[in-house]
């Protein structure tokens, strides 16, 4: 999906009911436009770059402030209510690292290989540390986290928040062909699985942004 491409979800939607999707990124308009579709939502999503709307600067040290200031930044733009996703990986090993920097952790934003490889390296010591000790078999945790806010306005003083975990182990080799991101190095011991290589129907019902849709549904007056 480019980021020309409109959400449809209601045939004679309006600006009255449209959101913008303050996002870029094609990996998640593909599963945003696959979870509202089946939220059977009354709204159109109209992703940010069909309104040639950048990125915003997220300088924030959370993923609530920075799902805050993306929302924010495409609401003030368009002049639209706005929902927006903050996302990454956390290793507790790592100090919740790469966390709000999951995008850019190798230096260079949305490169999936060098993050990954990365992530490979930067916990191959504690892997070695582990292989000499009694905690050789302990797998290493991990977490994709994912936060949505919704503005109704730019400045809005009650953003919906809702937030989705998605717990895991960290491989040190990929696996699976799908997904994005991380989704090859995370590990899913109960279906023996990585992200990568679930369906789209069965990623969106685990995942951490299936997760959150879901809770930010519940909180909306509809």
């Amino acid at each position: 999906m480019s980021t020309t491409d409109t959400v449809q979800l209601a045939p004679q939607s309006t600006s009255d009911n449209q959101w913008v999707l303050a996002s870029n990124n094609k990996g998640k308009l593909a599963e945003f436009k696959r979870l509202f579709a089946e939220a059977n939502l009354d709204v159109t999503i109209v992703p940010q770059g069909q309104l040639n709307i950048d990125d915003a600067i997220e300088d924030g040290l959370s993923f609530v402030e920075n799902a805050i200031i993306k929302a924010r930044h495409a609401s003030r733009i368009s002049g639209l209510p706005a929902i927006a996703d903050d996302s990454g990986l956390c290793v507790p090993a790592l100090g919740n690292a790469p966390g709000i920097y999951s995008a850019r952790y190798a230096g260079e934003h949305g490169n999936d290989s060098k993050n990954n490889a990365k992530l490979i390296a930067d916990l191959q010591p504690i892997r070695d540390q582990q292989a000499g000790s009694s905690s050789s078999d302990t797998p290493i945790k991990g977490m994709f986290v994912c936060v949505l806010a919704m503005v109704r306005h730019a400045d809005d003083p009650l953003p919906i928040i809702a937030q989705g975990l998605w717990h895991g182990e960290i491989l040190d080799a990929p696996h699976g062909d799908g997904g994005f991101g991380y989704d090859p190095l995370f590990w899913l011991p109960n279906l023996q699985a990585s992200a990568a290589s679930l369906s789209a129907a069965d990623k969106n019902r685990l995942s951490h942004r299936g997760q959150a849709i879901q809770q930010l549904l519940a909180q909306l007056p509809l």
